[in-house]
């Protein structure tokens, strides 16, 4: 054990007051209590990472799957909207955001009409070039405090924990 965190107050409070919980249970709750408060702390810094840039994390998200996977012509709505894991509504606001910006442009698919495909315009190119290492290094001290086998660790961990609720493929 490397010290003691706000949480291990949190499980000697619930095992001072409810001593017949089985302290496996509260083992449990402890980890997800972990997750949450950490990713707390990743929101804060990623919100004050991307505010500098006139973005918040969910508009950083589109133009970061565009990247990566749009190529010349861009992805589908429909391929956000699964990358995002959000309703339809809040990618449509998203990127009326991000085209206001003059980060992404929508185009008609050729081969369908009805399709609308989304991709990054030059300057959300250059943009999310110029940002994408510093956001990689603010993840980073995240895991300094890990060795590489921790976080191959941690990492197999998760995916065991995100493939358990179903989270197998974007699209």
């Amino acid at each position: 054990m490397t010290g003691r965190d706000a949480i291990d107050d949190v499980w000697d409070q619930w095992h001072r007051e409810r001593p017949e919980i089985d302290p496996d249970l509260l083992d449990v709750m402890a980890a997800v209590g972990r997750m949450n408060r950490l990713r707390r702390h990743i929101d804060q810094t990623l919100r004050t990472y991307f505010a500098r840039y006139g973005l918040d994390f969910s508009e950083f998200d589109v133009l970061a799957t565009l990247r990566r996977s749009g190529g010349a012509e861009g992805v589908s709505a429909g391929t956000l909207l699964r990358s995002a894991m959000v309703t339809s509504g809040a990618i449509t606001n998203r990127v009326d955001k991000l085209t206001a910006k003059g980060l992404v442009e929508r185009s008609v698919c050729a081969e369908d009409r009805r399709s609308v495909r989304v991709k990054l315009t030059p300057e959300g190119i250059r943009l999310v070039d110029d940002i994408l290492l510093g956001h990689i290094e603010n993840e980073a001290r995240f895991l300094a405090v890990l060795d590489a086998d921790e976080r191959d660790l941690l990492n197999n961990l998760l995916r065991k924990l995100l493939i358990a609720q179903g989270d197998t493929h974007l699209g």
